[in-house]
């Protein structure tokens, strides 16, 4: 028998070396090396010193070591997998991505690699991707073959045959956790947000350990809008994971919203030193960082991304958004590079449009500038849902239920409160502005864009599905004057997460103006103000600007004409049945005589003048909308005439303004 030791006894030495890696991974490593000096090709110890390196701590020896383990040996999945999470562990989040799909490219029964693709999917931004990839896991490992075929059939988007497999299953096994958290992800795709609560409510008393299913009921509070409840769930995570990022940028999240922008720096910060190349979360620092008005930090942060990952779209439009910044030569030059190859998804292709769209603009090159623009609305109006004929119908039906009679005949109703100031319109019509000027009265603080009225407009439709037949807002006509109040007072107890204590706080939502009539049935005393700008001028500026969220009526000519078209007929319907309750402010009229709409501003409010309003660029606050840098200076004018500059592109827009256009 020659000296070589016997097969056998290496896979024995293997076996027990791999049984030491959880609770003792510096041993581990040193039993691997052992292997190694008398078999130095051999692959699965070459994996399990690798593996014990990261375990330790070693990131970069394990990548180190696993690019010359899948380079001599390019059909070994486990060693890509593992590649992909000494990656992770690195934060180098797109090379990750990139060794985690070649190992399921390879076999794609590895559970667990399908799991880190799902983190590494959603810590890049892409939840969809990323939830996909959880449910791919979860058909691998789910004990039961029903489970299993739910979880493929929501990761196809059969939503209604995973519903009814997860109900069959859990008629026989009905505290099979892995089920009810899938039949909750049903409901949150669905928009039944309150059974999902129910669901994932039910898995964690089942099983108080499962932390997928508590980092999912965080992020449904979060959607919720329930935010100090969802940075409960979420502290419990935390302390029994501390270095998981999901855990950490959730609650950073949530953190900037409820203002606490110092707080959510912090944890990016605390993530990046972690994870240092992680471009999504520069990005997330970078918005933190413009809101508060720390403008060459977040410049920084979005730059930093850009050098992450070059092709990251939404950093070169997050630097266009700052409306203040212009880019220089190379950066123009690496966004029509990227243009030109292909970027890798449509979310990077519309974010580079408008972000050229800005840069073009910035220079002068008008037509050059609005093919970006007119390109980026293309590819962003194919992933949003839009109709006009149904929205011009549910404003029509709320002017004809809110008619002159009804109000009369409704009498005083709701809660008392005269603390909220709504300020509503179209999306960049100067509301910013009028919200700046406002929050610089001592007696006045100003909030944010405030989900919470449009969140009860859809509650009160009582619709389960887009299909439903909405009663909103003829329920209203069936409320007690008890029961209006108190949907007063929830709107003002569900906003004080956002106020510290000023006895007047503005929200300033601009779709809020459709619900002009559920704000005056709950809470008859809040002052509204329509802030109103040229049509072109505003339609133009909407068209240009590429929303987080919402405002899907933007990315069309036609249909952004259309809506503000929409708009102003329903604001002269408040005209008539309630003279002078809304007050219109004129941005241009602002731009030309800022004092005196200053004043007009402020008795409205029912508010004494104070000085400081006129130099409203001087208050500190938070501020997340898109004119953030602009009302951190003097009055801007530049923007008034800016689309005269478009005029010969913009026809179809007069057209869709008809008489309105002049």
């Amino acid at each position: 028998m020659s000296g070589q030791e016997p097969v056998s006894d290496v896979v024995i030495a293997l076996r027990q070396a791999f049984e030491l890696l959880r609770d003792d991974p510096a041993q581990a490593q040193r039993r691997a090396l052992e292997i190694l000096k008398t078999h130095p090709a051999e692959k699965n110890a070459r994996l399990l010193a690798a593996m014990a390196a990261r375990r330790q701590g070693s990131v970069d020896e394990a990548v180190q070591s696993l690019d010359g383990l899948v380079e001599d040996e390019p059909g070994f999945a486990p060693a890509f997998e593992e590649l992909g999470l000494a990656l992770m562990a690195g934060g180098r989040w797109e090379d990750a991505e990139t060794a985690l799909e070649s190992a399921l490219a390879l076999d794609d029964r590895l559970a667990g690699a399908w799991k880190a693709l799902g983190d590494v999917r959603i810590e890049q931004g892409d939840e969809s991707a990323g939830h996909e990839a959880y449910l791919k896991q979860l058909s691998l490992t789910a004990h039961n073959p029903t489970v299993a075929r739910a979880g493929e059939a929501l990761r196809r988007g059969k939503l209604a045959e995973a519903e009814q497999l997860c109900r069959e299953h859990l008629k026989q096994h009905p505290t099979d956790v892995s089920a009810i958290r899938l039949l909750a992800d049903v409901g949150i795709r669905v928009g039944r947000l309150d059974d999902a609560e129910k669901l994932l409510l039910r898995c964690l008393e089942l099983a108080p350990d499962f932390h997928m299913a508590r980092h999912n009921y965080a992020n449904l509070l979060f959607k919720k809008f329930r935010y100090e409840d969802a940075l409960h769930e979420l502290d419990t995570l935390i302390a029994a994971e501390p270095h998981r990022p999901t855990h950490l940028l959730l609650k950073a999240s949530i953190l900037a919203r409820v203002q606490e922008p110092t707080q959510a720096i912090d944890i990016y910060r605390q993530v990046l030193k972690l994870y240092p190349s992680q471009p999504r979360t520069q990005l997330s620092l970078g918005h933190v960082l413009k809101t508060v008005g720390q403008q060459a930090d977040a410049v920084r942060a979005y730059r930093e991304a850009t050098t992450l990952a070059p092709s990251l779209g939404e950093a070169y439009w997050s630097l266009a958004n700052l409306k203040t910044f212009e880019f220089e030569d190379a950066e123009i030059e690496g966004m029509q590079k990227v243009l030109a190859e292909g970027p890798r998804s449509v979310e990077d292709l519309f974010h580079l449009s408008f972000a050229l769209g800005k840069a073009l603009e910035d220079r002068g090159r008008y037509d050059e500038s609005f093919a970006h623009y007119l390109r980026g609305n293309a590819a962003r109006r194919r992933t949003v849902r839009w109709n006009a004929d149904e929205h011009s119908s549910n404003l029509q039906q709320s002017a004809d239920f809110f008619s002159a009679s009804f109000l009369s005949s409704q009498g005083p109703v709701g809660d008392p409160s005269d603390s909220p100031i709504f300020i509503v319109g179209l999306p960049r019509a100067g509301s910013t502005l009028l919200e700046q000027i406002l929050a610089s009265h001592s007696l006045v603080e100003g909030t944010m864009e405030l989900p919470d009225i449009i969140s009860m407009a859809r509650r009160l439709s009582g619709k389960k599905s887009r299909e439903d037949t909405s009663e909103y807002p003829h329920i209203l006509a069936s409320l007690s004057a008890g029961e209006l109040a108190a949907l007063g007072r929830e709107y003002l107890e569900r906003t004080q997460v956002h106020r510290s204590g000023t006895p007047y706080f503005i929200d300033k939502m601009p779709n809020n103006f459709a619900h002009v009539g559920l704000i005056h049935a709950i809470l008859p005393n809040a002052k509204i103000i329509d802030a109103r700008r040229h049509p072109m001028a505003c339609c133009f500026s909407a068209f240009k600007q590429l929303f987080a969220s919402g405002q899907n009526f933007s990315y069309s000519l036609q249909e952004v004409g259309r809506y503000y078209a929409d708009y102003v007929k329903f604001m002269e319907h408040w005209d008539r049945v309630l003279p002078g309750h809304v007050l219109r402010v004129n941005y241009e009229n602002v731009v030309a005589d800022t004092e005196a709409e200053t004043r007009r501003l402020l008795a409205h409010c029912g508010l004494a003048f104070e000085p400081q309003c006129l130099e409203f660029y001087r208050t500190a606050r938070d501020v997340r909308t898109a004119s953030s840098e602009q009302v951190r200076q003097p009055i801007y004018r530049k923007s008034v005439e800016q689309w005269r500059h478009y005029e010969n592109h913009l026809g179809s827009l007069k057209e869709a303004l008809g008489g309105l256009y002049s």
